[in-house]
């Protein structure tokens, strides 16, 4: 027995399956009060997401020697279409003055102030953030909103602003990693259910990526807290679904390998060992590949990106361990009884080589040029969907799948004020040439900015504001931000940089395209030399990479049409073709790992044409359900009430089910068979035509 089946029998072994869950019970208890300290240590402020080069960011970290950069403005507007009365002002000042006892708001509120047509008024109030931080921000908006809307009904109001916007997101993002959590782990379970038709099998795949989500989390939170790894909301929820998916996907592959080898081996701990030995290469190729793709992430100039990445391939690789170690001891000690009602016996006959996905095989070898190039049509045509994507960002009104109290005070403030207010632009140079910089801001009043304020000066710095005059999420302020940087930045000497809100979308907008450039073809290159390595060819891997890279433009294009005309998104997110691409290449990239490993192994014996049909047929089943519990798992973001969670899950969900049903099930067995031989040049295997594919090739295209 060489070494590799040596490892592979450890966790198999009559005593060493034990050990091995003595193991995992320590490791989980503890692990275990760790992963609950995750989200405690998640860091959402705005620049733990922006790219650290980038011009808003440093305004972002100098400004706070000038203003706190712990209070956030949020601004309260009333609007009386028949035009603002006597009264109004009263309660919008007594307003200001109830807005001051509210826990978290500084006081004292400045009174509110009119709109020059009269039929509104405006309010600016500070929330402090210093001690809580934004979990000060919901529970005072929420005070504020209740004293605002109370009283004359025809006085409407509404609070909004960068403290109402926050706010409605945080409300949106409460309560997202439980709510993630059960529902993904309630489609696992229906869809696993469905899967094994059995009551009791479920229960192990599904208890040991549960244990693999806890020692994830533990370990990103130690990460976190001692070692400067940067997690966020966003990271912490997908890392919930990719664990969970990609877990009971090398779970499903396993426990059908198994179940085969039951077939053909007596003692269940022998099964087990050559299961592992078989499906092993293929699983840890397939982690391999996700962990790599994922970790390519950290080339990203956006720091939300990059921290993604060794956060999700933690994820993966614990992901690994846990389903080639706990779930094989379970699956050994629970015995062949966790299969009822339907037990492999020992040399029962294997029943996919008859199956539904022979048959499909079967089809597909009478005419398999015709069958590859017809798909690759299809998907082609819809890839053309792309055209329309418009992946320059969300404004804040877009960011939501609904129209929360924000928004409507946006399109008042809109309507009636300089669009700009309360996201003012901010400018820091040095104190020397602080009055050149006013001077040449000045330049720009009527030209998209308004109300440039005199500079304050400190510790050698000069600070000042100014007001855009369009909606600080439109491009025609972003257009302004490059004007004023134009125009400051040729004040000699000044080293001027200028930042807020809108600057902050502007560079992350350029940021994420930087990362799209740069991450895709790295990552194209990895899953290249994985799948090399793996299959020891050449042809094959290119052959794979194309089409899934041509299943992800499908998916692309469908979605971007699907979220313009079905859904009415406003746009797509910055980061949502990266997101989509990483996680289809490495996730799709899967199924065709699992099913070409099995070709390559049965082309060994049987030649390639014949090969590609017995692979298909034997891990057909398990890739269709594995595709669909992970299609299911990232089809759970959809749901949530945030435009970016649910571009990626819809996104995601639908390229999953087209790398399952469509490219791995027509497309690559397609080519594998019209290929023949050649696929694997230039390997040995290339160039040995097997006497028993020349001897088949008749009966296998006359099925």
């Amino acid at each position: 027995m060489n070494r590799a089946r040596q490892l592979a029998a450890l966790p198999a072994g009559r005593r060493s399956k034990w050990v091995v869950l003595v193991v995992w019970i320590l490791a989980l208890m503890a692990l275990g009060p760790l992963a609950g300290k995750l989200t405690g240590a998640e860091n959402n402020q705005t620049s733990s997401w922006l790219p650290g080069s980038a011009e808003s960011t440093k305004v972002l970290d100098l400004q706070g020697q000038f203003v706190s950069t712990e209070t956030v403005p949020t601004v309260v507007v009333y609007t009386r279409d028949s035009g603002i009365t006597q009264a109004d002002m009263q309660k919008a000042t007594a307003d200001a003055g109830a807005f001051a006892k509210v826990d978290h708001v500084l006081s004292p509120v400045p009174p509110p102030h009119p709109s020059a047509d009269g039929k509104a008024l405006q309010t600016t109030v500070m929330i402090d953030m210093s001690k809580n931080g934004w979990n000060n921000l919901g529970p005072a908006v929420d005070s504020m909103r209740t004293i605002a809307t109370t009283g004359d009904q025809g006085l409407t109001a509404h609070v909004g602003g960068p403290g109402g916007f926050g706010a409605d997101q945080s409300k949106a993002f409460a309560g997202i990693d439980g709510t993630l959590l059960y529902s993904t782990l309630a489609v696992v379970i229906v869809l696993l259910l469905l899967t094994y038709r059995s009551p009791t099998l479920w229960l192990l795949p599904l208890i040991s990526s549960g244990t693999a989500l806890i020692a994830s989390q533990a370990v990103i939170y130690l990460l976190a807290a001692h070692a400067g790894l940067t997690v966020n909301g966003q990271s912490q929820g997908i890392l919930t679904v990719l664990v969970i998916g990609a877990g009971t996907d090398y779970a499903l592959l396993l426990v059908a390998r198994y179940r085969e080898e039951l077939r053909r081996h007596q003692d269940r701990h022998e099964a087990m060992a050559e299961a592992i030995h078989r499906a092993g290469p293929a699983i840890l190729a397939s982690a391999a590949t996700v962990a790599v793709s994922m970790l390519c992430l950290m080339f990203a100039q956006m720091n939300s990106t990059s921290g993604l990445g060794p956060v999700c391939a933690i994820g993966v690789g614990i992901a690994l361990l846990a389903m080639t170690t706990l779930l094989p001891a379970l699956l050994v000690i629970c015995g062949r009884w966790v299969f009822w009602p339907v037990r492999p016996s020992f040399g029962s006959a294997e029943p996919t080589e008859t199956g539904l996905w022979a048959r499909i095989g079967g089809g597909i070898a009478r005419r398999p040029r015709i069958v590859w190039i017809g798909t690759t049509l299809a998907l082609g045509a819809l890839a053309l969907g792309m055209l329309s994507l418009k992946a320059d960002g969300l404004s804040s009104a877009g960011a939501f799948t609904n129209t929360p109290d924000s928004v409507s005070a946006q399109t008042v403030i809109d309507g009636h004020f300089p669009a700009g207010t309360g996201s003012p632009l901010r400018i820091i140079s040095d104190a020397s040439g602080a009055d050149q910089v006013v001077t040449a801001l000045n330049r720009l009043d009527g030209h998209g900015l308004t109300g440039v304020t005199p500079p304050v000066t400190r510790n050698g710095l000069a600070y000042t504001t100014a007001t855009l005059t369009s909606s600080p999420d439109s491009q025609a302020a972003e257009n302004t931000v490059d004007a004023a940087r134009a125009a400051v930045h040729a004040v000699p000497g000044a080293h001027a940089y200028v930042g807020g809100d809108t600057a902050v979308r502007l560079d992350v907008q350029r940021a994420s395209n930087h990362d799209n450039q740069v991450i895709i073809p790295v990552v194209l290159g990895v899953v290249l030399l994985i799948l090399g390595l793996l299959l020891r060819a050449i042809v094959a891997p290119i052959v794979l990479i194309l089409t899934v890279v041509l299943s992800f433009a499908a998916a692309l294009g469908i979605s971007s049409l699907a979220f313009t005309h079905l859904f009415h998104f406003q746009a797509e997110d910055n980061a949502f073709p990266l997101f989509v691409f990483v996680f289809l290449v490495a996730l799709g990239i899967d199924y065709n790992i699992f099913l070409m490993t099995r070709v390559r192994e049965e082309s060994v014996k049987r030649g390639t044409r014949r090969g590609a049909l017995a692979g298909l047929a034997a891990t057909g089943g398990v890739i269709t359900s594995a595709g669909l519990i992970l299609a299911s798992t990232f089809g759970v973001l959809g749901t949530l009430p945030i435009v970016g969670f649910a571009e990626i899950g819809f996104a995601v969900c639908l390229g999953v089910l087209l790398d399952t049903f469509v490219v791995r099930s027509i497309l690559v067995t397609a080519l594998a068979m019209d290929l023949d031989h050649r696929l694997w040049w230039p390997s040995a295997l290339s160039h040995k035509r097997a006497d028993a594919d020349a001897e088949q090739r008749e009966p296998l295209a006359t099925r």
